[in-house]
């Protein structure tokens, strides 16, 4: 029976969104920083928006700008979608795409965890797929996305939906993986390094050709030269999109399977171990590197 990437990293992902990582752990603050993220930025927002998911800080090159419309696919538990509010401000609106029903629960949650959220009209939170946005034609100003896109099995309809979104003259920003050179055939075929944004990673050209192809001009795939094994630093934590229990040594010592039933259902699990054992086995950064992509949809002729 064919597998059903989707399912997997919905399944996943919604794990993930039930584990309690957040920026308390000091292995998920490290990988945030590790990326680009401040400590200030990763201050203003919801700890638990926070769980070490991040291969990059689309908000920091997206040149966001007041009043804009801001959509981020994948969001998670809301991290770039709450700093993409900051910055576009009341009159702007940034909205979180994501097809896991926990994450959603969670984002929704995270918005209303300080009163100062609660009272910001201008974030707003769909489940939906990528590839699917429920969202009008050029009604966007911007599309961001954090470690997201590689996962999706349809990337060309995936920017396809991105172009369609943004309004003529508006331009992608985003942080993802990308590959260098092919991984070996144990790693490329490997379902549990799919869902950790490796083995679904298109090559930087496929990239650059793929929004090409979807209509987008100024296209730019640029290594950002982060170390992609800042993972293998974190106790447990084996990859840009699968944490495994507790991450960071506080973590490890202060929360234990016992006392925290979300992370014995993660330790439990096999498929985090058999990524964690592939990847002792290779250098990430000789094979992928995270990536900083730029587009833009052309303006219309007359």
């Amino acid at each position: 029976m064919p597998v059903d990437l989707k399912q997997v990293v919905q399944t996943k992902y919604g794990t993930v969104a039930q584990s309690g990582l957040s920026s308390h752990q000091r292995g998920v603050q490290a990988v945030a920083e590790a990326f680009g993220y401040s400590a200030g930025e990763l201050a203003s927002i919801p700890a638990e928006a926070n769980m070490g998911l991040s291969c990059g800080n689309p908000t920091a090159m997206a040149a966001l700008k007041p009043g804009e419309v801001v959509v981020d696919l994948g969001s998670g538990g809301g991290l770039d979608v709450f700093l993409a509010a900051e910055k576009v401000g009341p009159t702007g609106k940034a909205i979180g795409i994501d097809m896991t029903p926990e994450m959603i629960d969670l984002a929704r949650r995270n918005a209303t965890a300080t009163p100062a959220r609660a009272t910001l009209p201008n974030v707003e939170f769909h489940l939906a797929t990528i590839d699917r946005l429920p969202l009008t034609d050029a009604s966007a100003d911007c599309v961001i996305s954090n470690c997201v896109i590689n996962l999706a099995p349809d990337k060309s309809a995936v920017f396809r939906e991105i172009a369609r979104v943004l309004k003529p003259g508006g331009r992608l920003a985003v942080s993802d993986i990308a590959l260098k050179k092919p991984l070996p055939p144990d790693i490329a075929d490997d379902l549990a390094a799919y869902v950790g944004c490796i083995a679904g990673a298109i090559s930087m050209d496929e990239y650059r050709q793929g929004l090409m192809e979807a209509g987008f001009a100024d296209v730019a795939v640029v290594d950002s030269q982060a170390d992609l094994n800042a993972y293998k630093n974190i106790e447990n934590q084996v990859g840009c999109c699968s944490p495994t229990a507790a991450c960071g040594t506080a973590a490890a010592h202060d929360r234990s399977a016992a006392s925290h039933p979300a992370l014995a259902i993660l330790e439990e699990s096999t498929f985090h171990g058999e990524l964690s054992d592939q990847l002792k086995r290779f250098d990430a950064n000789e094979y992928a590197a995270s990536v900083k992509v730029f587009a833009v949809k052309p303006r219309m002729v007359d």
